[in-house]
Order: structure tokens, then sequence, then C-alpha cells
């Protein structure tokens, strides 16, 4: 594989329209992941076709070392909330390293009483070794995940955003 980049766009489509396999992995494993897989064999199974067994996951509020804390952090995520859908919109990929940015719309019931999405934008980015991810770490707004939402906490972070705008 050369150095140049591999722009992917939209959705379910995104997988599709990639020609670089890891990245088709990738998206394939997000679009599978669900409340139904939660604490099953078929999550460690996308898992491990997708990350090495050293890798380092992080994100704002997380930093996860090796698939088997990683295979225990999904499982937990997954088994709380009722409903997510990741929309990919673009990506590029270099000879070990990558990125993608996407949409992650999910539902939880403790969260806006379990009936109305909410949605978090973000960026990925992704380290390989061979063809597994070896490093992956998202970037996103924390508080449009879950601060916002909370009954008392989200009310005084809308506050603080008009304050500042």
């Amino acid at each position: 594989m050369d150095n140049k980049r591999i722009p992917a766009t939209t959705s379910k489509t995104a997988e599709a329209l990639t020609t670089d396999s890891r990245l088709a992995a990738f998206y394939k494993l997000y679009n599978t992941l669900g409340p139904e897989t939660a604490g099953t064999q078929k999550l460690r199974r996308c898992l491990a076709e997708v990350y090495h067994p050293d890798i380092i996951f992080s994100d704002p509020m997380h930093r996860i070392l090796g698939i088997d804390a990683l295979e225990n952090y999904f499982e937990g995520l997954y088994e709380n909330i009722t409903y997510i859908d990741f929309q990919f919109h673009k990506a590029w990929v270099e000879i070990d390293s990558g990125s993608v940015h996407w949409t992650m719309r999910y539902r939880h019931p403790r969260l806006k009483a379990g009936k109305h999405d909410i949605v978090v934008d973000g960026v990925t980015l992704l380290r390989w070794e061979g063809n597994l991810v070896v490093q992956h770490q998202d970037i996103f707004d924390a508080g449009s995940l879950l601060y916002e939402h909370l009954p008392v906490i989200g009310w005084l972070i809308h506050k603080l955003k008009e304050r500042m705008a």
C-alpha cells in the first residue's frame, strides 16, 4: 500500500466505498455492534477481527489496555443502551495510520427519558500493526455524549455555553 490517502464517505455505504480492507473491517465492526451483541461470543470475534491483543483504546473518559479490557468495556457500554448507530462521513488511510470522521446516534433509558436520540460527532485516530488496530483514539465532546443530558449538570453546562457564546 502506498502513502496516498483513500477517501470514504457515508454510513453503511462507506464500507463498500473504501479499498482498504482494514478500514472496511472497522466500519463493519461498528455497524455490527449493538445491545444484542453485548456479552456474546460474536462481540469477542468481531473485536478480534479488528483489534490487536495489545490494543490501546482511549477516548475523553477512558484509557483501556488490551483486548480483554476492551471487550469488557464494550460489553458494559452496549448492554446499557437501547439503540446505537454510526454513520461514517470521511476517512483517510496511510501505511500504518488513518482517521475516520463519524456521527454516533444512541439512546439510553436514563437519558432524555430513553425516547430521543443523542447525537455525537467525532473523529477516530487509528494506528495499525499489520491488519490489526493497535491504537484507537476517539476525539469528541464528552459533554454532548453524556454530561449535557444529565438533569442538573446538563442545565448547568447549557447555561455556561450560553454565557460563553
